[in-house]
């Protein structure tokens, strides 16, 4: 595999690292090369690359340190160690740790090729498997769940475990993080996907509509029923009903909810005979249902028939590293509506997007790029196509505000205690940004925590 493939070669022994630039050149790679981890980390920053070969001991970064943060900055990239004598064991640790493969000084030209073609075998491989995936979901749903946090992760695998269960879920979760993306996912996802998918916000029916909406009712129940009407769960039988915002729910309906969580009947409004469906409830809030029990506003044994599998789903304040890739999302797909031909965002305005805290979550950014789409006149959007709220707050997280006459101490605490904030406590790129060694940070960190318990 040549065509397009690129490898990062990494080592401080500039002949060795040369040797290896012409060796892979003529193999028809694209090759990159770096003389320590730190250069190497710099490449991996600014762009991908297929694999990454790296002598195993150097000064500062070495190989093992590099290969854990080449797994973190570029997951799907293929790592080989290079070792000399006395090192394999730690270069067998390092496959535990995710390096494809280790090749032993001096470097044999055919085991090192083949090493490296088996690896970017594989990595091709992995990258195909990830793309039909990619496209085997477009095809289920027309608006994708965008992230790669961890964070998001773990919401992910619990919605795939579930899925095709016919467990109850309850999705919890702030305003505008997406709970009904999460419940069409599970539904595209469960054995009843062919079935029908009925959506019912409960928050914005009154009581009586609410009631008929759910349930249906007969001729001649109430003043206007001038013939009989299915409610949503008979509409939905076989399929899944959804349940936004159930917490609004008023305890008439509540009692209603439970038989058919219990026993799969309901009577529609003016019936004398039960209605027998099958249904999979998904249920959505934002509000604390446990704490409306305790104020009893909500029932405590629908609750815990709701609440059979509960997902939580973070707010955008604790991903903010998918705030990029939210914003090009929704920048290709307002573009694409409005028909403009912007190429995409300045540097500041990124940086801006990602520091803003997003009370208002996924939708409110959404709401964000479409207005910036729309009020954009240069083709590319900047922080003048952006609100003054976004822009102040993310002035406020990049700057710190220090008293006069501050100690110089606490003021030193206070930098790095924020800096590692920012960096979400990588304390190797904290003392990159504050231009010291990572062992200041460790020290400094530890005369913190022993001043703090004497």
């Amino acid at each position: 595999m040549t065509d397009e493939a690129s490898i990062l070669v990494v080592d401080d022994e500039t002949a060795h690292l040369e040797t290896l630039e012409r060796l892979f050149d003529k193999e028809g790679y694209e090759v990159l090369t770096a003389e320590d981890g730190d250069d190497a980390l710099d490449i991996l920053r600014d762009r991908s690359v297929n694999l990454v070969i790296t002598d195993l001991k150097m000064p500062g970064t070495d190989g093992m340190d590099l290969l854990r943060l080449t797994k973190k900055l570029r997951p799907d990239t293929e790592v080989i160690l290079m070792t000399a004598f006395g090192t394999v064991e730690r270069a067998v640790r390092g496959m535990k740790e995710g390096a494809y493969d280790f090749v032993s000084k001096p470097i044999k030209r055919a085991r090192i090729l083949k090493a490296a073609e088996k690896a970017l075998e594989k990595q091709a491989l992995v990258a195909e498997n990830q793309k039909l995936k990619a496209e085997l979901a477009d095809l289920k749903s027309d608006r994708n769940i965008v992230g790669q946090s961890s964070a998001l992760r773990d919401s992910l695998e619990m919605v795939r475990q579930v899925a095709d269960s016919d467990a109850t879920v309850l999705l919890t979760g702030e305003s505008g993080t997406g709970k009904e993306l999460f419940a069409r996912m599970i539904g595209d996802l469960s054995h009843r996907s062919d079935k029908p998918f009925v959506t019912v916000n409960c928050a914005s029916l009154p009581e009586s509509i609410l009631e008929s909406e759910l349930f249906g009712y007969e001729e001649g129940a109430f003043t206007g029923a001038t013939q009989d009407k299915p409610g949503r769960f008979e509409v939905a039988d076989g399929g899944t009903v959804f349940l936004d915002e159930i917490g609004e729910v008023p305890p008439s309906v509540q009692v209603k909810l439970l038989r058919v969580l219990q026993e799969g009947t309901f009577e529609r409004l003016g019936a004398n005979e039960p209605t027998q469906v099958d249904v999979r409830v998904i249920a959505a809030t934002h509000v604390d249902l446990e704490q409306a029990m305790d104020e009893g506003r909500f029932r405590e044994d629908l609750y815990y028939r709701l609440n059979v599998v509960n997902i939580d789903i973070p707010p955008l304040r604790e991903r903010l590293e998918d705030v990029p890739l939210l914003a090009e999302h929704f920048l290709k797909m307002y573009r694409d509506a409005n028909s403009t031909d912007i190429e995409g965002f300045e540097s500041d305005a990124l940086d801006a997007l990602a520091d803003y805290r997003w009370p208002g979550n996924v939708r409110e950014l959404e709401n964000v790029i479409e207005r910036a789409v729309v009020l954009d006149t240069d083709g590319v959007i900047g922080n003048d196509d952006l609100p003054e709220t976004v822009l102040e707050q993310s002035q406020q997280s990049r700057s710190i505000q220090v008293p006069l006459g501050t100690p110089l101490e606490e003021i030193e605490q206070t930098v790095l205690r924020e800096t590692l904030r920012m960096t979400d406590g990588d304390k190797k790129l904290t003392a990159k940004l504050l231009g010291i060694a990572t062992r200041t940070v460790y020290r400094k960190l530890n005369e913190t925590a022993e001043s703090s318990s004497e």
